[in-house]
């Protein structure tokens, strides 16, 4: 899956922000934009779990942000999130959660090492994780 520089940055930002150095934080989450093979834009939401175990995409930001990509002529391709202090991989509880969102990828912003984020994609289907290489441009 091809992905911008600047996207990737904007999660990374985002998760950042959410979870400051040396605090707890909360993780972020958002949705992302494009079609086929391309994500094209990132919007964040608030997580409405406001903690820092898990997330839940506010409502009213759901429905705000599918009614912007659908605006842009975009499809939902993925949704990303961070993990606060755990490595970019998918937990039950987002194993779990993919089922309620079929078909898109799952990208995961790691701030176990705070100076070090790392941002990964997967496909969760049927419980079953496989890793996506993401083509950053």
């Amino acid at each position: 899956m091809r992905i911008r520089r600047d996207l990737i940055d904007e999660i990374v930002a985002h998760s950042r922000e959410a979870r400051p150095r040396d605090e707890q934080g909360e993780e972020c989450c958002g949705l992302i934009g494009g079609s086929g093979e391309e994500m094209t834009s990132v919007h964040r939401a608030r997580n409405a779990a406001a903690t820092w175990l898990r997330y839940e995409v506010h409502p009213s930001d759901q429905i705000r942000i599918m009614d912007r990509i659908e605006e842009d002529g975009e499809e939902l391709v993925g949704i990303y999130h961070s993990h606060t202090k755990s490595p970019a991989f998918p937990s039950q509880t987002d194993v779990n959660l993919a089922a309620n969102w079929p078909g898109v990828l799952w990208l995961i912003c790691s701030l176990e090492d705070w100076d070090d984020p790392v941002v990964r994609g997967f496909w969760i289907r049927d419980e079953e994780i496989e890793e996506e290489d993401l083509d950053v441009v």
